[in-house]
């Protein structure tokens, strides 16, 4: 086996190191990053260029349908899922947030049964919240993660079983500049996955639990089984069984959609399950058919998880799942908690109760909440509908779904000025957070990540792509959208505190809703802006 010196020649690493963070990246940690990223990175590049042909396809009017070479895979019962393991039997009410050290330890604290620590759509990936997230995910685990702000202490509570950890690493798509691999950035995806993994897999199976994950933004079942050979590679280098590793992942792409069956069965030792991604969708449904005039939608407000494609796709994955005996994951409740408004707070949570209803008579088997308080609604109706650790006993039976029913556009509603304002606002606000290294901004009392804002930006690109009139009718061609966003621009700045981001979010903004230019993700648009590459430095030095 080659040695820890041979394996770092050609790794370097840009980002700052300070004493906190040399327990992470470790020589031989960063060697177990060197070979994911030799092993795995030309598979993953090949992927990604196979979506930029997938989507050429789709803009000369292509439509995705089931695959028919995998047929006997959709149509095999006899396979299923893994059993569920340690700590994710039960898995009611998932809160989910970044990965500072205040939010791990209200989120471990909370009244919960597991956590998603966020590396990915609610992190703005920065070197500092990247290292110094896997530095506090480390200390949790150990349950060394206390501190002190001011006069107000942080601990971890003693009087009950905390809830069960589950990472989510960056997508496919996106990488970590400050750590080369022969004059490569490695990928965000291994580099994330790779140092919780390496560090923290032992001591999670020695507490009683494991190394779990969340898998983000996969358009493929070829993605799914690239992930698989990574856990392969994983396992099978720290000497723990295959099969130790799960990974849930989240169906927030309309092409992974007709792929829900054949995702689960590439990862099949290794899965927990599928998850509802629902902005994720909504911006995915936009952005692949943004060239097509059959699949414009009306403004955000109106795409709720009642209109026809939304309801198609949570049925097929709730039956997808029951049938592999393995998690069907609702979807997120953003809301935050509306505190000098007691009129507004009480409809807020209302809007929680019946949509977290929603899902449980639906047949999930969990839910996602943003904030701890909405938890108790969460946990309400779960413990009062689902009195079981999961309903994969609910086969849905009854719901027969095809392409015409994930490709339903009917959707009732308008296009307004108003609607318009709003997604500019989310928009700017969310990238203007994210240019100050914030992932997570809370907006109009909802907690907004990037998935709402490239729903934001999208639509706007659609919009006047196909110069469709508003309600009001007014054509929303190019000169109106910028209009309005130099609008919204000035107001936010000139509200804002001083040193804001707003202008410069809105010099971004402003070319990716004229109907031309079309970034694939915000987040890689806008990654140069948060990077702080100084002189590489090589890692066998460290």
């Amino acid at each position: 086996m080659a040695t820890i010196d041979s394996i770092l020649q050609g790794v370097n690493l840009s980002g700052a190191v300070n004493d906190f963070h040399r327990k992470i990246l470790s020589r031989d940690a960063l060697a177990f990053l060197a070979l994911l990223h030799r092993s795995f990175n030309g598979t993953r590049k090949e992927l990604l260029q196979r979506r930029v042909i997938r989507q050429a396809e789709l803009d000369k009017g292509s439509l995705p349908d089931f695959l028919p070479e995998t047929k006997h895979i959709r149509e095999n019962d006899a396979w299923k899922g893994a059993k569920p393991a340690p700590g994710l039997i039960d898995r009611r009410v998932e809160i989910t947030g970044p990965t500072d050290r205040k939010m791990i330890v209200n989120a471990l604290n909370s009244n919960v049964w597991t956590y998603m620590a966020d590396l990915e759509d609610s992190s703005a990936p920065t070197w500092g919240n990247m290292i110094n997230g896997q530095v506090n995910l480390y200390d949790a685990i150990r349950r060394q993660v206390d501190f002190k702000q001011g006069e107000k202490e942080y601990k971890l509570r003693t009087d009950r079983t905390l809830p069960t950890l589950i990472v989510r690493p960056r997508g496919w798509h996106l990488e970590e500049k400050h750590l080369t691999v022969d004059g490569e950035p490695i990928s965000g995806s291994l580099f994330d996955f790779g140092l919780y993994f390496y560090h923290n897999a032992k001591e999670l199976i020695k507490r009683g639990s494991g190394p779990y994950f969340y898998l983000p933004k996969l358009e493929s079942h070829l993605e799914a089984r690239l992930w698989n050979d990574v856990f392969n590679l994983a396992q099978d280098y720290v000497e723990i069984p295959r099969g130790t590793i799960r990974g849930t992942v989240l169906i927030e792409t309309i092409l992974a959609a007709f792929e829900m069956d054949e995702i689960i069965y590439e990862l099949r030792d290794h899965s927990s399950g599928l998850n509802c991604g629902r902005w994720d969708y909504i911006f995915s449904v936009i952005k692949k058919f943004r060239q097509n005039s059959n699949f414009i939608l009306p403004d955000r407000s109106a795409v709720t998880m009642t209109v026809p494609f939304m309801d198609a796709y949570v049925k097929l994955l709730i039956q997808t799942c029951h049938r592999r005996q393995v998690h069907a994951m609702g979807g997120m409740a953003a809301q935050i908690p509306i505190k000098d408004d007691k009129a507004a707070n009480d409809k807020a949570m209302e809007g929680v109760y019946a949509d977290k209803l929603r899902e449980v008579k639906a047949g999930h088997d969990g839910t996602w909440v943003a904030h701890p308080a909405l938890a108790a609604i969460a946990s309400e109706v779960f413990n009062k509908h689902m009195p079981t650790p999961n309903q994969m006993f609910v086969r849905r039976e009854d719901v027969k779904i095809g392409q015409n029913d994930l490709l339903n556009m009917n959707v009732p509603g308008k296009i307004t000025e108003e609607g318009i304002r709003k997604n500019l606002n989310i928009g700017l606000g969310y990238m203007e957070g994210w240019l100050r290294g914030v992932g997570c901004v809370p907006i109009n009392y909802l907690m907004e990540d990037a998935a709402t804002a490239e729903v934001s930006r999208s639509q706007l690109w659609q919009w006047v792509k196909h110069g469709v009139p508003t309600a009001e009718g007014k054509k929303v061609d190019k000169a109106y959208a910028l209009k309005l966003l130099k609008e919204q621009a000035d107001d936010l700045a000139s509200k804002g505190p001083k040193g804001n981001k707003f202008h410069l979010a809105a010099q971004y903004f402003s070319g990716q809703v004229t109907g031309e230019d079309y970034a694939d993700f915000l987040t890689t648009l806008l990654y140069n802006e948060i990077t702080s590459v100084g002189n590489a430095s090589p890692a066998s030095k460290l």
